[in-house]
């Protein structure tokens, strides 16, 4: 067995990984790190990402997570010259009813101290002079907070690819959206400069507590790797890193499906923000679909009430043509490492679904168009949809993970306030609440247990 030390070895070369490493080498001058996974960087749940950021949370501190990662995400935009293509249209989250109190109560709780300068409330028929509609692309220039539309005539004006029954708009503007691979490949240079080192193999034991002796299995041999700190930043295999020291972690794993085409017949504006039906449905099958999927015990769920939140937003340059469209419908619990459960009906039902919002889907809707891509990836996720970012029990071990559909726009906040935990720095008022120590603060966990919203989109 061969024998490398390092001071930091983190476990998982996803964007979390790649964020966690970057951090600590920009910040605290690391010099010898390594990145340990099988894979090629970015190839497994990171390559699957929506590439969306927003900063629209039902609760506070999940809202400053997510102002302080899109604040670094800035921070690299400016840097590199916008290499990794932050565009700020916003999300669009639409409702058909026309005072959705709930929602805005969620609004107001998420912002909570911005709530006066940050929420606008547009209702009525006059003039809307403090409404500008997502004009440019162009992160520099959007609005912060969000214009809650209840005027339809204003939807229609400005979402005009919207069905006419939308009674309610949540322009959320501190949205949009990022290459996540140039983000990944920005950093992962930046560590090897640093000389960080990249090692394709699997962690199968783990030994000892700081400092660690992990052993490695490659292609064709064991290797040994000593590192004063480990971080655990496996995605999906959170859970099986945890266990090599004994420890478990309150995570599942949930598969979720999108796909990608060539929008041939221009049925998604070029310019319309990433868009989410909130509303749920019960897809519009004929009499005969509806028996043939009622007999199949594995289909039989897509004749009853599904809950919403179809994704649909352009993809790519703004002259291109390609969208995605997503639906998180699924909640049942996968192991990743067996085969992924991806369903060959997805690409119909989700066209049927997001057709409601956008009529002009319909097209589409059993004749998707050659060379669609249908993909997936696992929502890495605790109970309450929260992340899990600092010490595990384990002396000199810490966790990264949890992002669930998240983790490409807070990746950089995750990365930061790890490589915090780890050094010793000064951490964020809200990262102990974001750490495995909140489930021992009853105070923190029944104010989440109360949540009617986790924030999943």
């Amino acid at each position: 067995m061969n024998r490398n030390d390092v001071q930091v070895a983190v476990i998982g070369a996803g964007s979390i990984g790649l964020a966690v490493a970057y951090y600590l080498i920009r910040k605290y001058g690391v010099s010898r790190i390594a990145l340990v996974d099988p894979r090629d960087p970015m190839s497994l749940t990171s390559a699957q990402s929506g590439e969306n950021y927003r900063n629209w949370w039902p609760h506070p501190v999940m809202t400053a997570f997510t102002n302080d990662s899109i604040r670094l995400l800035e921070e690299i935009a400016r840097e590199t010259g916008n290499r990794i293509n932050m565009t700020r249209r916003g999300y669009a989250l639409v409702t058909r009813r026309n005072d959705p109190s709930d929602l805005i109560a969620d609004l107001y709780q998420g912002y909570a101290d911005e709530s006066e300068t940050h929420i606008r409330i547009h209702k009525g028929n006059g003039p809307h002079v403090t409404y500008k509609p997502a004009v440019s692309a162009a992160w520099e220039d959007a609005p912060k907070g969000v214009d809650v539309l209840c005027d339809q005539t204003l939807i229609r004006q400005t979402f005009p690819a919207f069905a006419t029954d939308v009674g309610t708009v949540l322009h959320v503007r501190h949205a949009g959206s990022i290459s996540g691979q140039q983000l990944g490949q920005y950093m992962l240079e930046m560590i090897r400069a640093a000389g960080g080192q990249l090692i394709r193999g699997e962690v199968v034991a783990i030994d000892g507590a700081s400092p660690f002796d992990l052993s490695i299995r490659t292609h064709d041999q064991v290797i040994s790797l000593r590192a004063d700190r480990i971080v655990n930043a496996a995605g999906p295999y959170l859970k099986d890193v945890a266990k090599l020291m004994d420890e478990d972690l309150p995570v599942s794993c949930v598969y979720q499906q999108k796909i990608a085409f060539e929008d041939q017949e221009g049925a998604v504006p070029r310019n319309l923000p990433f868009s989410i039906d909130l509303d749920g449905q019960t897809l519009n099958w004929t009499s005969e679909e509806c028996a043939i999927l009622a007999e199949d015990p594995a289909t039989a769920r897509l004749t009853e009430f599904i809950s919403g939140g179809i994704h649909c937003r352009p993809d790519g340059a703004e002259g291109g043509k390609w969208i995605k469209l997503g639906w998180a419908f699924n909640e049942r619990a996968s192991e990743p490492r067996e085969a992924e459960p991806r369903e060959d009906y997805f690409p119909d039902i989700v066209l049927r679904a997001a057709s409601r919002l956008q009529p002009a889907l319909r097209a589409y809707v059993g004749h998707l168009p050659r060379g669609a891509h249908h993909y997936g990836g696992y929502y890495t996720m605790t109970e309450e949809n929260w992340p899990l970012i600092g010490p595990m029990r384990t002396p000199g071990a810490f966790v990264a993970g949890a992002l669930s559909g998240f983790g490409t726009m807070a990746a950089c906040s995750t990365g930061l306030i790890c490589a915090d935990w780890v050094m010793g720095g000064q951490l964020v008022p809200y990262a102990r609440t974001l750490s495995p120590s909140r489930y021992q603060d009853p105070a923190i966990m029944a104010d989440l247990a109360a949540a009617q919203n986790r924030g999943v989109l």
